[in-house]
């Protein structure tokens, strides 16, 4: 089936309803924007905001989450706003224009109600803290971002004018993310979807390239006859962003005026008619790619999306800088409790005392079955060893005695 944007009159009601059956008396609370992560004190971790995450419990349909992330004062805030067709004064807080700038991740609190493939969908619209300002380590830079990967379904890389390398490198843990998880998605078996990657260069002439040819040619390896280590390690992500360049799609914004620190005081008559166009282009491309967030298997409501979010920062601050690998261990830990299930039903089966060969040839076999269904639902190609250990230690532990 199509997908068609259900009445907004209809979603905002439902909205006002859940917002009264929470005791909320103010229904109108829920226009505005909501931080649900948030920086510590030392700028380095991420903390909860529970203020964001009470807008999200409400939400009974499956969530789709589109997030925006790029440099500071890259107009990310004003981007997602003319996305929501929201002017600067009521949407996300613009950074020429309110002395608070996006710090940590925002929401905008009345999710965007739409049909995909038959599917009522409620999709969050995420601003997220720009990368490379003053007073942030690179780190906190990374756990926002790797955040963002994760939890959306459509993640629109804001880049002004061109593809720097510097910007590629970032993509980092999203390729990680993507290759440990990519093969399962082609394979059918959805238990994770990495994001739609949406690359959007904002800028006015390509000089004869279209958006597309543009990325296509950062993506080229670059020659590393020195043998540079950092420039290894960009061409490596290079190389796998090509792979999986299905997986992402180009698009180009031109400026919308001039003068930019006036934009929040114009209409869409006082802008350039190109970025008017191309601004609902846009809106329809994202549309397009729009799919609700996989994770297990299945589709999140509010209340499964905030349980989700709460494992994946704990896994993000877990240590000094965020590892795609302490992801997969969040990923594994109810697939190993389904394995450690299958032997212990196969080992209680046994009438106790029991000959030690006996015993033995049964640890056997329900280990080798415990292990055969991890190995066919297990998450993560290159860091699963960790969970492949814990499933060894835990096995260990359940072995009964033959007396």
């Amino acid at each position: 089936m199509g997908r068609r944007w259900a009445p907004g009159i209809c979603a905002v009601a439902l909205i006002w309803l859940a917002a009264a059956a929470a005791g909320d008396s103010d229904p109108d609370e829920l226009e505005r924007a909501y931080p649900i992560v948030e920086p510590d004190y030392g700028h380095t971790k991420l903390r909860l905001s529970q203020q964001g995450l009470e807008a999200i419990r409400r939400i009974e349909n499956p969530i789709a989450v589109v997030g925006v992330i790029g440099p500071y004062r890259s107009g990310k805030s004003f981007l997602l706003n003319q996305l929501l067709s929201l002017s600067c004064d009521k949407g996300f807080g613009v950074g020429h224009m309110r002395d608070t700038k996006t710090k940590g991740i925002w929401i905008w609190g009345t999710p965007v109600e739409m049909d995909v493939d038959g599917t009522k969908v409620s999709v969050l619209y995420l601003d997220t803290e720009g990368f490379e300002s003053v007073g942030k380590s690179n780190v906190y830079d990374d756990r926002i971002f790797a955040l963002a990967t994760v939890l959306s379904s459509v993640l629109i890389y804001n880049l002004p004018e061109t593809v720097r390398e510097a910007d590629i490198s970032r993509l980092s843990f999203a390729v990680d993310i993507a290759e440990e998880f990519y093969g399962r998605v082609k394979g059918g078996d959805i238990a994770f979807e990495p994001a739609k990657l949406l690359w959007l260069i904002q800028r006015d002439f390509l000089q004869g390239k279209s958006v597309q040819q543009m990325v296509n040619e950062a993506l080229q390896r670059v020659p590393n006859d020195s043998g540079d280590k950092y420039i290894d390690e960009v061409n490596q992500i290079r190389d796998s962003l090509a792979i999986m360049g299905n997986n992402s799609t180009a698009f180009s914004l031109p400026q919308p005026h001039l003068q930019r620190t006036k934009l929040c005081e114009m209409d869409d008559k006082e802008l350039d008619p190109l970025y008017v166009r191309r601004r609902e282009e846009l809106k329809q491309v994202v549309g397009s790619i729009i799919k609700p967030k996989f994770v297990q298997g299945k589709t999140l409501n509010g209340k499964e999306f905030v349980s989700f979010l709460e494992q994946i920062l704990e896994a993000l601050n877990k240590g000094e800088i965020p590892s795609t690998g302490s992801l997969v261990e969040i990923f594994n830990k109810a697939i190993l409790e389904r394995c450690l299930n299958v032997y212990k039903e196969k080992m209680d089966g046994l009438g106790l005392p029991v000959p030690v060969d006996k015993l033995q040839k049964i640890h056997e076999v329900a280990n080798d079955q415990a292990r055969m269904l991890f190995n066919k639902q297990h998450f993560g190609k290159h860091h699963a060893g960790q969970s492949f250990v814990k499933l060894d230690e835990e096995i260990t532990k359940k072995l009964p005695s033959s007396q």
